[in-house]
């Protein structure tokens, strides 16, 4: 492979410098980063339009870069009286950021290069006081862009932002080259400096105390269960499940379009039933991502906003349509309740965990990242009972992904499409859910979970195919 590498120092200047408090979303997602070891940086790689010029590149760097303020935002660390490095926010009005040049040969495979790029920038912790929470490379070929990696830090960026990110590109000038030109002014969001500095107000830790409150009322539903299989650990220690389910995505459309609830409500549902038959936990609990791009000013928000919500749904004696019912209830407060106080949290979570005498077992993430509108996708395609039936073949399961470090016990991914690019189906398919389901072979048996990820389809598929049994444990 004959591969060359440059670094050109792409400049920036604008509007928004200043020092401050972290807001909740960036302090939580700090937290867990120094919890669990993982980077959690969001990275994607996409093929470019033969003839991109490296320069339009620059220039697109520059645009956003100049535009939004977590872009050029570090982390400045002061000591706390316990000792703890406690992290501030430093957005800066200019510097620099690198744009990596990747120059590949004719016979080379732009795609591996570039996933290999998109891996290397998963895994590289940010230098958060030295590095700006941006991270791009172009591979070239001939001096023409052929993939574009861009990173950004979690820490600074959801993926709400990234989408946001993505519009604002509308208003880049590409004719302009490497000026990084824009035709609009950016859009009129607060930055994340100002968020908190609202939510140090007495308003803002109102917001907070309210949140707290519902989590505790949700913990007090919580029962003692009982314990899963004997786990046998396995080296590197959390394991990825694959899955490809075009039924389980009609399916949920179906379901949805009966009921007129939405279909991430389904898949809750879905979930909290196969969690009661698979490992006898009724009520179930899981922990959905909490966008807070519902509350007023955040909708165009490029920052780092996002955070956890609890949901927990009852089962037991219910038809699969009011398990639907219940969990869109469960997501509604979950929703409204999350927006907190990072810390004021963990100590709720501390606490409870003291009074009952055991840990609370409660890491466990439903997070659906799906491309959705309502009480289906955004292609509008309403199954009949056929397509699920016809489609439940084509389904796939399997180990993949190992890696020595995740969050929680178990967390549940949902996409419309792959992220990584090796798991594209070819062809002409049907929409489908494809979902990573991570697990951490200290706390499961690797069986519970295909049986968990083979029920969850399977509860799906029989509410469509008229299987309407009543839901209960024995």
């Amino acid at each position: 492979m004959a591969v060359t590498v440059q670094e050109i120092p792409v400049t920036f200047e604008g509007d928004g410098a200043g020092v401050g408090e972290l807001t909740w979303g960036q302090l939580g997602i700090w937290r867990r980063t120094q919890e669990t070891g993982r980077t959690m940086n969001l990275v994607v790689a996409v093929p470019m339009a033969d003839g991109t010029p490296v320069a339009e590149l620059v220039g697109m760097l520059r645009f956003l870069v100049g535009r939004h303020p977590a872009l050029r935002t570090r982390l400045r660390f002061e000591p706390d009286p316990d000792g703890a490095r406690r992290p501030t926010q430093v957005v800066a009005a200019s510097g620099s950021v690198p744009l990596r040049v990747v120059e590949i040969g004719d016979d080379d495979d732009a795609a591996a290069v570039a996933d290999e790029l998109r891996s290397r920038y998963e895994l590289a912790h940010f230098d958060y006081e030295h590095e700006f929470p941006v991270r791009m490379a172009v591979v070239t070929r001939s001096g023409s862009a052929a993939y574009l990696v861009i990173g950004y830090s979690h820490v600074f960026v959801d993926g709400a932002a990234i989408r946001a990110l993505a519009r604002d590109l509308e208003h880049f000038d590409r004719a302009g080259g490497a000026a990084g030109v824009a035709t609009a002014p950016p859009p009129a969001s607060p930055s994340a400096l100002e968020v908190a500095r609202t939510q140090a107000t007495a308003a803002g830790r109102r917001q907070s105390a309210r949140a707290v409150r519902h989590w505790a009322a949700q913990l007090d539903r919580l029962t003692d269960w009982p314990a899963p299989d004997a786990p046998q650990e396995q080296e590197p220690r959390h394991w990825e499940l694959v899955g490809y389910s075009p039924a389980m995505e009609l399916g949920m459309r179906a379901v949805a379009a009966r009921t007129g609830a939405g279909t991430t409500h389904v898949l809750l549902a879905a979930y909290a039933v196969a969690v009661g038959r698979v490992f006898g936990r009724d009520p179930g609990v899981a922990q959905i991502v909490v966008g807070n791009r519902f509350r007023p000013g955040f909708a165009e928000l490029v920052s780092q906003v996002s955070q956890h919500g609890i949901c927990v749904v009852d089962v037991a004696g219910a038809e699969f349509d009011e398990v639907v019912a219940r969990a869109e209830k469960a997501v509604t407060g979950a929703c409204f309740a999350g927006y907190y106080d990072p810390v004021e949290c963990d100590a709720l979570l501390a606490d409870a965990a003291g009074r009952r005498g055991r840990a609370l077992d409660i890491a466990w993430h439903l997070n659906d990242r799906r491309d959705k509108t309502g009480a289906g996708e955004s292609d509008g395609l309403v199954p009949e009972v056929w397509d699920v039936a016809r489609v439940l073949p084509l389904s796939k399961w399997y180990w993949d992904r190992k890696t020595p470090v995740f969050d929680g016990s178990l967390f549940i991914q949902v996409d419309s499409e792959p992220l990584v690019p090796e798991r594209h189906v070819p062809g002409q398919a049907p929409p489908a859910v494809h979902l990573e389901i991570w697990t951490d072979t200290r706390a499961f048996a690797l069986r519970q979970v295909e049986a968990l990820a083979l029920e969850m389809e399977a509860v799906v598929v029989a509410a469509v195919l008229g299987q309407h049994e009543v839901l209960a444990h024995g």
